[in-house]
């Protein structure tokens, strides 16, 4: 995964949410999550493993969460930190430098797509979390994901290296990780602009955002950091 995500990647990743489809992607995406979020009313604290150049930890925190971001790359790392991203530890989503239950919520966002074993770092996200997780993860069975591996073909691209996961693809992998897990709700979002139902509905958008509870595990008090 570091490998992936270089120093010029790391430069240029912030500048894509500043065109057209990255603002609207993350508008989309966001309210996805924060639906998701809203299913564990009692969180307060929050690791997002995987967060890249901070994006989205930033934003947590500015809705009051007490977020911590993880990251391997130390590229991403150092543009999280130009950005002012707060709160930012290296560390291997495989082996979180956490204890059991110690943050209420864990959270990827695009994060299993580049991850050499997902199933097991879904299971440390889960054994960190006192309450639950939430997956926001690129749709193999979207229009969305169908273009980028299409793209991937004619133009090299950090996507060259990703996984796409279907809901049911998901769904299998954290019967792997976690048998005992329990899926909360799940939902997508990023339909093409020219979808031509009135209401996008089903599994077809090209993010899915997921809430996942380790059924029976509710762990210590939350900390502060």
């Amino acid at each position: 995964m570091s490998e992936s995500f270089s120093e010029g990647t790391a430069a240029t990743y912030e500048a894509w949410y500043e065109t057209p489809e990255g603002q609207r992607a993350d508008r989309l995406e966001k309210a996805a999550l924060a639906r998701m979020l809203t299913t564990f009313p009692e969180a307060r604290t929050l690791l997002e493993v995987g967060c890249g150049t901070a994006h989205f930890t930033r934003w947590l925190n500015a809705q009051g969460w007490k977020a911590l971001g993880l990251d391997i790359s130390p590229s991403m790392l150092e543009q999280a930190r130009v950005l002012n991203g707060r709160l930012l530890v290296r560390g291997d989503a495989h082996q979180l430098p956490v204890s059991d239950g110690g943050v209420d919520l864990s959270m990827m966002v695009t994060t299993l797509e580049f991850l050499e074993r997902p199933s097991a770092a879904v299971a440390e996200s889960l054994r960190v979390s006192r309450l639950g997780l939430v997956l926001g993860v690129l749709n193999r069975c979207s229009f969305l994901g169908m273009l980028r591996r299409w793209r991937s073909l004619f133009h090299r691209s950090v996507y060259d290296d990703a996984r796409f996961f279907s809901i049911r693809g998901l769904q299998l992998l954290l019967q792997l990780a976690a048998p005992e897990a329990e899926v909360l709700d799940w939902v997508t979002t990023l339909y093409p602009t020219i979808w031509p139902f009135r209401q996008p509905w089903g599994r077809w958008g090209g993010f899915i955002a997921m809430a996942v509870a380790p059924e029976g595990f509710r762990g210590p008090a939350s900390p502060t950091w």
